[in-house]
């Protein structure tokens, strides 16, 4: 792949990860805030407040959807660091090509080595 298509894929798949990964952490405040306020609205001691809470069926359906969520995320941050890495590699490899070009060259040897 031609690096400017390489580092276009990087650019493009670190954006889609930050747009889903602000996705995920709304929907997890949300889940927060709803199971926050069920518990105040439910009425009995803290025990029963908590048990109201852990039994909502609509609450783990959220919570079931941000795990894929967080799945899906973390299978878009591997992609991102794979072609971070392809992108240090052929860096790496770019680099140390010019160098041994560079040391076989007699006239691109620094001056003062004459």
């Amino acid at each position: 792949m031609p690096e400017p298509a390489l580092i276009g894929s990087y650019h493009s798949a670190r954006r889609q990860f930050v747009e889903k990964k602000f996705a995920r952490d709304t929907q997890r405040a949300r889940l927060e805030w709803l199971k926050a306020k069920l518990f105040v609205s439910s009425s009995g001691g803290v025990t029963e407040r908590k048990m109201a809470v852990d039994v909502s069926e609509e609450l783990a359906r959220k919570g079931q959807e941000i795990r894929e969520m967080t799945r899906d995320l973390d299978l878009l941050k591997v992609d991102v660091d794979v072609i971070a890495m392809v992108i240090r590699l052929r860096g790496v490899s770019v680099a140390a090509g010019m160098q041994e070009a560079a040391d076989s060259d007699p006239e691109q040897s620094p001056p003062g080595h004459d």
